[in-house]
């Protein structure tokens, strides 16, 4: 079984994170600009705090209008975050995430960020695998 590490190793560990106190306008427009669909949130001391999705801040929009762009993203972030260690396998961390219905995991390691994969990782990951393994096998049938 493939670990989460093997992802990281191969995207590498480069996270974009955020305050609590960031604004909502600056957290999107970092969004965009990043081209991503998360943003880990930090304390003061560096610690997990949370994590805002896009979907929190479609969620927000509905709810409050335009207003919630004025909103800091402590107030819209998710704070329960379900965490995932580099020894943890793809399966199982693609497993988590279909059945919590949520696309990105931080990765830790102790109390450390060291990565964050997301669900497009994690499947990209299993197209890869996929692909190889039928390549072994019509290499394996034809030589026969």
């Amino acid at each position: 079984m493939t670990a989460i590490s093997t992802i990281l190793r191969e995207k590498g560990g480069q996270v974009e994170t955020v305050l609590a106190d960031t604004g909502i306008a600056e957290a999107v427009n970092l969004l965009a600009q990043k081209r991503i669909g998360a943003l880990v949130v930090l304390d003061a001391r560096k610690r997990l705090s949370g994590i805002i999705s896009e979907r929190d801040i479609v969620r927000a929009l509905a709810e409050h209008g335009a207003a919630a762009l004025d909103m800091d993203v402590g107030s819209l972030m998710t704070r329960k975050v379900v965490t995932c260690v580099g020894e943890d396998t793809v399966d199982e961390v693609m497993g988590v995430m279909t059945s919590g219905r949520f696309r990105h995991a931080p990765v830790m390691e102790g109390d450390r960020l060291v990565g964050l994969v997301s669900i497009g990782d994690v499947v990209k990951y299993k197209i890869a695998e996929a692909t190889a393994e039928a390549e072994a096998l019509k290499t394996y049938i034809s030589a026969g």
